[in-house]
């Protein structure tokens, strides 16, 4: 079903009183394009504003999962091609959306089955109702490409337990449902099977009195996974306790802990310059709203626009797949603190700002 402005890559429907958000790019698990983004924005402004739909559901088309996050090689082929706004245009529309996610007035529900990555994290985990299931992976792996955990990410992983949001967002690494339950970025566990029956129990209760009541119905099922990271806190809170990334990851090579000297070896991997500053924006999105947070995203997508290890990074994961970046700096310790705030300065011309819907 589609209508103007809209994209096939974009389906939606209204089912009884819920509407039906499918991203539907199954090749690309639904890497969300701009075009994506602007639809998905029409859509829910729409139905925020219609009486008969009273919850949204989202989720991703094929077996895949939701979403594994914004096409990153489409917006370094434009970085290249000399049309860096296009980039920001687009983090300008994802980050409206993810705004407006996070404000939504009805029931917003995320099926957030197998891949949910980078911006299919923004698009999930600001609702009000987030699920996750046992083939559920989550990540927010952009210090891999030179790039930031964005999409308000980081205001939920300055909220984590102790230091566990930290370590995901300086290594990137994915983790299962029940380890995005613990980290603040979903809120139940059911298994994949019973999609079809939580969806069902609300459209049930949307014809209730107060639909904004419903919580997502416990359903049995002996072999979900529990959480991973829980059993990592005692090194991972010694260790990334500190305000200097150089300092973090001197901890984690003496930690006793194997497990810590591991990671020591896998964040020296990361881009430095994605490191140094995502630390920085970490620390700052403790007592930020969700709203700063966006706002603090859009800024640093300057600094990193054109920077070479964002070009860098995306060639060496998805374009060549050699996974070898060359990233412009050896060692994070060589990241100078002007460095990094100024990429916290608004440049001269802001670029794009987030649209009013």
């Amino acid at each position: 079903m589609t209508d103007a402005g809209f994209t096939d890559t974009v389906l939606h429907e209204v089912v009884g009183p819920i509407g039906r958000l499918t991203l539907n790019r199954p090749h690309a698990i639904n890497a969300l394009d701009d075009a994506m983004v602007v639809a998905a924005l029409h859509r829910l402004e729409a139905w925020a504003q219609t009486p008969e739909v009273r919850a949204v559901w989202v989720e991703g088309a094929g077996d895949k999962g939701l979403c594994a996050g914004g096409d990153v090689r489409a917006l370094r082929s434009a970085v290249r091609d000399g049309d860096a706004p296009r980039a920001l245009e687009f983090w300008a529309h994802e980050y409206a959306l993810n705004a407006l996610v996070a404000a939504y007035p009805k029931p917003y529900v995320a099926w957030m089955d197998g891949v949910v990555m980078g911006g299919g994290v923004g698009i999930s985990a600001h609702g009000s109702h987030r699920i996750v299931t046992e083939r559920t992976r989550l990540a927010m792996p952009e210090t891999v490409i030179g790039f930031f955990p964005d999409v308000g990410g980081l205001w939920f992983l300055a909220r984590a337990p102790g230091e566990l949001g930290t370590h995901v967002a300086l290594t990137g690494l994915p983790v299962n449902g029940a380890d995005a339950v613990l980290l603040g970025l979903a809120d139940a566990l059911v298994p994949s099977s019973a999609k079809a029956a939580v969806e069902a129990d609300l459209a049930r209760a949307m014809t209730a009195d107060d639909p904004r009541g419903w919580q997502v119905p416990a359903v049995a099922a002996d072999d979900l996974p529990g959480p991973t990271l829980a059993q990592h806190r005692g090194w991972v809170d010694d260790c990334y306790g500190s305000d200097d990334p150089a300092e973090i990851i001197a901890r984690l090579a003496r930690h006793p802990h194997p497990a810590a000297r591991r990671t020591a070896a896998l964040v020296e991997e990361r881009s430095p310059h994605s490191v140094a500053i995502t630390l920085e924006a970490l620390r700052r999105a403790r007592s930020m709203s969700v709203q700063e947070v966006l706002e603090q995203d859009r800024v640093l997508g300057h600094a990193f626009v054109r920077h070479h290890d964002f070009d860098e990074g995306v060639r060496a994961l998805l374009v060549d797949k050699d996974n070898a970046p060359r990233w412009a700096t050896t060692h994070v310790a060589d990241i100078s603190r002007d460095q990094v705030l100024a990429a916290f300065v608004t440049p001269p011309d802001p670029g794009p700002a987030a649209p009013r819907w």
